[in-house]
């Protein structure tokens, strides 16, 4: 049985470190208009965001008086989900409420 010699052995280990990189998050944003309820908009961040009722409100006052809320912040897949679903919760209950994404 042949005997090896690992003292005079040239593999080399190294080791390497690779970072990973955050994935870029995404703002999903409700846009205010003149025809969607504020009871729809709260139904909507309740439902789809999981906002709690207090955080619901506050977020629907922000969209209303100055025109655009962050409903909540998202890597990219969840953000597009998000949108789709209350676009098509909004589109189902007959409101034109805009539901957007944007890299933060």
């Amino acid at each position: 049985m042949p005997i090896h010699d690992y003292e005079h052995d040239e593999a080399v280990v190294t080791k390497s470190k690779s970072k990973l990189k955050k994935p870029p998050l995404y703002k999903v944003l409700l846009h205010n208009d003149d025809f969607t309820s504020m009871e729809f908009v709260v139904f909507i961040l309740q439902s789809v965001f999981q906002r709690t009722d207090s955080d619901a409100v506050r977020i629907m006052f922000q969209v209303h008086t100055e025109g655009v809320g962050i409903a909540g912040v998202y890597t990219h897949e969840i953000a597009e989900m998000k949108v789709t679903k209350a676009m098509d919760l909004a589109q189902a209950h007959e409101y034109p409420l805009l539901c957007t994404a944007e890299e933060e």
